[in-house]
């Protein structure tokens, strides 16, 4: 939870010389770089596993399934696609940061439980409920709530937070596209995590290169500018290597209501250091979208028990 609480405070801590650009093309590049050793040793293990004669001679074989899988055309393809997905959210990320701020950025952020429901419907046939969709309306609201202070303009609704719904429903896209491989065992969490940072960063930095002027990549000399970029990229692949371990001992339910108060930290340090003003509209909004996020995961682990159970 402090790790996502954290993201959106360093990403606005950086130098103004770091665009929103260059900041994504060099985090996504070194989170690359940092998980190219857990990607190693998770298939060294794998290979060894795999090569376990009572699994040789079974006819469903995981590990090799794991290993292997990557090979398929349409899996292949799914993480070319990811590549391109997140070098568009992650410029998007940091931008919206910047427009928004810290406060109505993360709190814009929290839509991704709606499009986490609608794409999951969409795409993986996943049922969802009357109380889901009640709750996930009285989640939007309390980020319009908050993010325009109670006023309900949406014409004038900040670019920022706009730009932050964007970037939580492309990454639920995303995440409901990757979901089927993961079910099927056709990749490891580490391997994805690894090959859309490589292929995002190669995108951003050969872009980059092309369209905007050599003398601006002079900010990666400068050791502070540094520091910043590796502090967001080992926050960024900690956070990832957390959410997925904490996956393989918690449902995901239960591990969206364990980060849902990410909002509360955040507005906590972003009030300290930047001077940003925390309103009523905030405090009621906040509330509003932790509640319904709660109970928009409840009824999901409800939903899942009762299948269960009709199984049994």
């Amino acid at each position: 939870m402090l790790l996502v609480s954290l993201q959106p405070i360093i990403a606005l801590a950086r130098d103004s010389s770091i665009d929103a650009y260059i900041f994504a093309s060099i985090t996504c590049f070194y989170q690359s770089i940092f998980f190219l050793p857990v990607m190693i040793l998770q298939r060294r293990k794998l290979k060894t596993q795999a090569r376990n004669p009572r699994l040789e001679s079974s006819g469903d074989n995981e590990f090799l399934s794991l290993l292997d899988g990557w090979k398929n055309k349409k899996t292949f393809s799914v993480i070319l696609y990811l590549g391109v997905n997140f070098a568009i959210t992650q410029v998007l990320f940091y931008y919206a940061f910047d427009l928004a701020g810290a406060i109505n950025g993360s709190l814009s952020q929290k839509t991704t439980v709606i499009f986490a429901l609608v794409f999951g419907y969409v795409i993986n046939r996943e049922k969802i409920t009357i109380k889901q969709v009640a709750f996930s309306i009285l989640l939007l609201f309390g980020v319009l709530l908050a993010t325009t202070q109670g006023q309900f303009r949406l014409l004038e609704i900040n670019l920022g937070v706009f730009l932050m719904i964007i970037v939580a429903m492309l990454w639920m896209l995303a995440h409901s596209i990757t979901k089927p491989i993961l079910d099927r065992n056709e990749i490891i969490s580490s391997q994805i995590v690894f090959s859309r940072n490589l292929v995002n960063s190669i995108i951003l930095i050969s872009s980059y290169l092309l369209f905007f002027p050599l003398d601006n990549l002079l900010v990666l000399l400068n050791p502070t500018n540094q520091f910043f970029f590796i502090l967001m990229s080992l926050n960024y692949s900690i956070d990832l290597f957390c959410w997925y371990l904490s996956l393989k001992y918690l449902d995901v339910s239960k591990a969206t209501i364990i980060i849902a108060p990410t909002p509360i930290v955040t507005a906590i340090i972003s009030t300290f250091l930047f001077g940003e003003l925390f309103s009523i509209f905030h405090l009621f909004g906040m509330a509003i979208i932790i509640i319904s996020i709660v109970i928009i995961m409840l009824e999901k682990e409800e939903k899942k028990e009762k299948t269960k159970i009709k199984r049994i």
